[in-house]
């Protein structure tokens, strides 16, 4: 595997590591073997959105797929701000027990009684959900796999290329990526659909964030913490 494929798979690897230790953490926590507590566990996020940040930045000038051209295709950019919102609305009514993995507790900024770092983690949450996660996923997903599904020389295959296997297994990946399977696989079929229509990893980039800070903005206002 060449490097038009590890700029691609490194910082969706570095975010699942940090969600590996997120989890290694809680388990501690849960059962009395470290001194941490849960308030001082959601300091991960920040690193962890950062870390992501950082990596996509460096490697962005081998992102030849993302186009800022695509934003000036007024029809497929109504489309995707319109799809966007569809998942959202989708996401939080698809929280039933039987498609579920595991337990979530989501992120609770209010954990942490002081105001100012509070804000701080909100901030960071707010923004990793809805700048980092979208290009970062949608560049591991949506560009890589499922292009390498169809052809291990990935780079050869046109971005937007369908077929069944790479539509099947790419959105339901993309579901177990999730503690909401179903509502990921429904989330990982949208944005698929939509990279069909649009050929753009842009516009996927763009739905998955207009989903994810609906859901940051929805969370906030309800205290829903699960979904975060």
């Amino acid at each position: 595997m060449g490097r038009e494929a590890w700029v691609r798979i490194i910082p969706f690897a570095v975010f699942m590591v940090f969600i590996g230790l997120q989890q290694g953490f809680q388990w501690l926590i849960d059962n009395g073997r470290t001194g941490l507590t849960e308030a001082q566990l959601l300091y991960l996020y920040p690193f962890k959105a950062v870390a992501v940040a950082v990596l996509l930045l460096y490697f962005w000038r081998e992102y030849s797929e993302i186009h800022r051209d695509d934003f000036k295709n007024v029809v497929h950019t109504l489309g995707s701000l319109c799809l966007g919102i569809l998942v959202f609305v989708l996401w939080i009514n698809m929280d039933w027990d039987f498609a579920t993995l595991g337990q979530s507790r989501g992120f609770d900024p209010f954990l942490n009684t002081n105001q100012t770092t509070r804000s701080i983690l909100i901030g960071f949450r707010l923004l990793g959900a809805a700048l980092v996660v979208p290009v970062m996923e949608e560049l591991f997903w949506r560009s890589f796999l499922m292009r390498y599904i169809v052809n291990a020389n990935f780079s050869s295959v046109r971005i937007g290329t369908y077929t069944l296997s790479s539509f099947l297994i790419g959105s339901v990946l993309f579901g177990l990526e999730h503690n909401l399977v179903l509502a990921g696989i429904m989330a990982g079929i949208a944005y698929s659909l939509l990279l069909y229509w649009t050929k753009s990893i842009y516009q996927c980039i763009l739905a998955h964030a207009v989903t994810n800070l609906a859901l940051g903005i929805y969370v906030l206002q309800t205290g829903y913490w699960q979904f975060w």
